[in-house]
């Protein structure tokens, strides 16, 4: 063989080894941003309640049998909605819980969800361990820290970190293992739907104010989905087992407005950072009103649990869930399936309706 084409051979395979690169890294190469920041409860958590002592855990089997690696943690048969917009967003792989990530692998960013979290510290106290708002701020401080360690400075720290996505979902348990939970909890007979709301939205403020102290400049913040509508509380609450509760939306609306209000004072007050809004109450809405046009089948039951519609727990360990999966709206009593997951996500990335996200979408917020 010739030196010529030796050195052909050589450029040919090295022009290989690049593009089989380009194949699995993805067309677009690096993702939209370079990290992606996730806080929030059972919807989006992902392994960090596997090791504490909780009844909020699904680190077993039916969950995730749709999942390639199988049960992490994750309250759904496959995919969460954070998933799909780690997907969406341009990562290789999903961002991983707190819990297990060492090292450098932070600098793309960490999970901090907890099943059963809510903003108040004492909200899901019933089912055990689980790390509150507050608790996650805690952690995300803890992950700057190592992050100004591994970039050597804070300035290229907070460089850094005013590129990526944070995503900010709870609420939802502060109603649904709280304010609806009068056996538990005094807070319904101390604040009026209104009041609670008001008491919810300042502490959140709080917190995510510390997460723009602590380098968060572009900021998701996701509003509540419909709880009255949840196989839970059709079985629970529910005259005909179909109709939504009325009592649980509304008093999740009223969280919403002021939660959306809340980001028109930040945006207007903390003018070096972009704060956004998903409307999950409306996107799961339009599930509900026309679910055939998804694809879904069944919206008032989950695929497993216990009880009417699969409505009063969590799947069991080990139990069979139904075959036709992604027909169904809801996984359990509480949790969407991964179909109903991968919606959301992408109408939170890309929005489909003028309301899904306000006043842009993940999508061109990344790209600020």
């Amino acid at each position: 063989m010739t030196s010529e084409q030796k050195k052909w051979l050589v450029m040919h395979v090295i022009a290989i080894i690049f593009a089989l690169k380009m194949v699995s890294f993805g067309v677009n190469g690096d993702p939209q941003v370079p990290c992606y920041f996730i806080f929030g409860d059972s919807l989006v958590d992902n392994g960090n309640n596997n090791g504490i002592a909780s009844l909020a855990r699904a680190n077993y089997l039916p969950y995730g049998i749709d999942f390639p690696s199988g049960p992490t943690g994750r309250f759904s048969n496959g995919r969460t909605v954070v998933d799909t917009v780690a997907e969406l967003l341009g990562f290789d792989d999903y961002i991983p819980p707190y819990a297990n990530v060492r090292g450098e692998a932070i600098l793309g960013g960490v999970n901090y969800a907890s099943a059963a979290a809510g903003i108040r510290d004492e909200t899901g106290q019933q089912l055990g361990a689980r790390i509150s708002f507050g608790g996650q701020v805690n952690n995300y401080k803890n992950t700057v820290s190592q992050v100004v360690d591994i970039l050597g400075d804070e300035d290229s720290a907070a460089n850094y970190l005013r590129q990526c996505i944070y995503s900010v979902g709870l609420g939802s348990n502060d109603y649904l293992n709280n304010y609806f939970m009068p056996n538990y909890y005094q807070t319904s007979r101390q604040f009026t739907p209104e009041q609670y709301a008001s008491v919810l939205i300042q502490q959140y403020s709080q917190l995510v104010r510390e997460l723009y102290n602590y380098g968060a400049r572009k900021l998701v913040l996701n509003g509540i989905g419909q709880i009255g509508c949840s196989p839970n509380a059709l079985a629970q609450n529910s005259p005909d087992g179909t109709t939504c509760v009325a009592k649980i939306n509304s008093a999740n609306q009223i969280f919403n407005n002021q939660l959306r209000s809340l980001v028109d004072t930040f945006n207007r007050e903390l003018t070096d950072a972009k704060f956004i809004y998903i409307n999950n109450y409306g996107i799961f809405q339009s599930l509900i009103s026309s679910p055939q046009s998804y694809g879904f089948t069944v919206t008032n039951a989950g695929c497993c649990g216990v009880g009417k519609n699969n409505g009063q727990i969590t799947c069991l360990p080990g139990q069979t869930p139904c075959q036709d999966r992604d027909a169904h709206l809801f996984w359990d009593a509480f949790h969407p399936t991964e179909a109903a997951n991968v919606i959301v996500g992408r109408r939170s990335y890309n929005a489909q309706s003028a309301s899904d996200a306000y006043p842009m979408d993940i999508n061109r917020l990344a790209q600020l």
